[in-house]
């Protein structure tokens, strides 16, 4: 199995940079995983992701997957390290699921990324710090991609904070909760 990262913070707060900047440190060949579209006529949008893109060194792959993750992470080579950026963009491309539907999508990946060979880095933005928004859709994302992240990081080696510029290693400094993998709807084979 590969190692497995998990890298979330809030907008801004530089969790792609440090994201990166653990990929270049892990010597493999780097495939960053964009699952972000642009948008041409979001010139704002666009230019977030031209930002995103100048900082990649040259020989990385990239590969825009704005929703098939699942099977991009399974045909990922052992000697490969994976950037994800960004879960929150993907959760936001899969919102027209119904629970059903989200809810295999979730245990697919989930299970996808226990058993692939090669490093992953997912990069996650944290959005439940602020108020409960007023709104249906607004909540559904908030939920779904704070339950993601809680899942994710039972499978992940070593779970990061970046906030401020500052980087914080949750694996060190904090205890996960007892029952996290219990928090949505992965169960592992063993559990």
């Amino acid at each position: 199995m590969g190692k497995i990262i998990l890298v979330t913070g809030p907008a801004r707060s530089g969790k792609s940079e440090w994201a990166e900047t653990l990929a270049i440190q892990s010597g493999k060949a780097v495939v960053y995983v964009a699952t972000a579209t642009d948008n041409p006529d979001d010139q704002e949008w666009h230019q977030r992701i031209l930002e995103h893109q100048q900082r990649r060194p040259q020989d990385w792959v990239t590969l825009s997957v704005p929703m098939e993750l699942s099977a991009t992470l399974a045909d990922a080579k052992p000697y490969t390290c994976l950037l994800v950026d960004s879960l929150g963009t993907w959760v936001a491309n899969l919102l027209e699921q119904d629970e059903f539907t989200w809810e295999n999508i979730v245990t697919e990946f989930l299970e996808t990324v226990d058993l692939v060979a090669a490093d992953i880095l997912f990069v996650a933005e944290e959005v439940g710090w602020g108020v409960v928004p007023a709104y249906p859709l607004g909540r559904m994302f908030r939920d779904r991609l704070g339950s993601l992240v809680r899942q994710l990081s039972t499978l992940s080696e070593t779970v990061y904070l970046v906030t401020g510029g500052h980087v914080l290693n949750l694996s060190i400094l904090g205890s996960p909760l007892p029952n996290t993998r219990d928090a949505g709807t992965f169960r592992s084979q063993d559990s």
